[in-house]
């Protein structure tokens, strides 16, 4: 297999041809993420305190992206506008977005930031609701519910895991994937793009979505709760930041298209 075949059978045809993810680019965007991230921390951490607050100005534009997806889930652009709007790139220009409204609100005012979010992101899911029919409303009530419930049960024994509240925003946009998988592949006929999730849901059955958050998610976060000092504050921080997004992200826009039936 030449250069270009493999390039073509690993990374083109899974976004041409919409074929989830598999071993090779799963492997390099993880690569790609893991540096990416790094070099935001770098640039990022003098300015910037990485704590709910933070977590809770960005969430609009990590409102926009996964709606902004759904977009392009449910056909209104079309080859190749539509690449834009699929992942790797998908995540560059939300970046670029977001990056920009906090370059100006930090040289303005902070409390600014979440303001061109808010407006894009309500925008696009106005778009969404005005031109999509609501297939099953239940989702969201029903994976909120079960996440809800989990993370109720975590407050119970928040104490004892030194668990703050940025930790159950934390634990619930994980869940609010994890509920959402399974409810769309249990009950809808989705199926997860995954390369591990899909491989466990093969093992086990959908259900165990909810589990194996749990299973990684509570032990992380009790290893990062536990061990925070002054001095790494900022850093566990911005760990917690990005298992925030990379909960709420996909959450929410499985939850949209189910919605939809898209």
């Amino acid at each position: 297999m030449g250069l270009y075949e493999f390039i073509k059978k690993y990374y083109i045809d899974s976004i041409v041809y919409k074929q989830g993810y598999n071993p090779v680019n799963t492997l390099t965007f993880a690569i790609l993420l893991i540096v990416s991230v790094y070099l935001i921390y770098r640039y990022l951490s003098p300015r910037v305190r990485f704590d709910v607050r933070f977590a809770l100005y960005t969430f609009p534009y990590i409102l926009l992206g996964s709606s902004t997806r759904v977009v392009e889930d449910a056909g209104f652009v079309k080859p190749p506008l539509s690449y834009i709007l699929m992942t790797p790139f998908i995540y560059i220009l939300i970046f670029v977005i977001t990056f920009s409204s906090l370059m100006v609100a930090l040289r303005t005012k902070y409390r600014y930031y979440p303001l061109p979010g808010v407006i894009l992101s309500l925008s696009v899911l106005a778009f969404l609701l005005l031109n999509l029919r609501v297939e099953n409303w239940w989702i969201f009530p029903a994976a909120i519910s079960i996440a809800g419930t989990a993370v109720l049960i975590y407050h119970v024994f928040s104490d004892r895991l030194h668990a703050d509240t940025f930790s159950k925003f934390v634990l619930f946009g994980q869940l609010l994937d994890g509920a959402s998988s399974f409810l769309g592949i249990q009950y809808l006929g989705y199926w997860e793009l995954h390369v591990l999730p899909r491989f466990f849901i093969d093992l086990a059955g959908p259900w165990v979505m909810i589990p194996l958050k749990l299973a990684v998610i509570v032990p992380l976060l009790y290893l990062i709760d536990s061990e925070r000092t002054k001095e790494d504050e900022n850093l566990l921080g911005f760990i917690k930041f990005v298992v925030f997004t990379l909960g709420f992200a996909p959450g929410i826009r499985n939850g949209l298209r189910m919605m939809f039936g898209v």
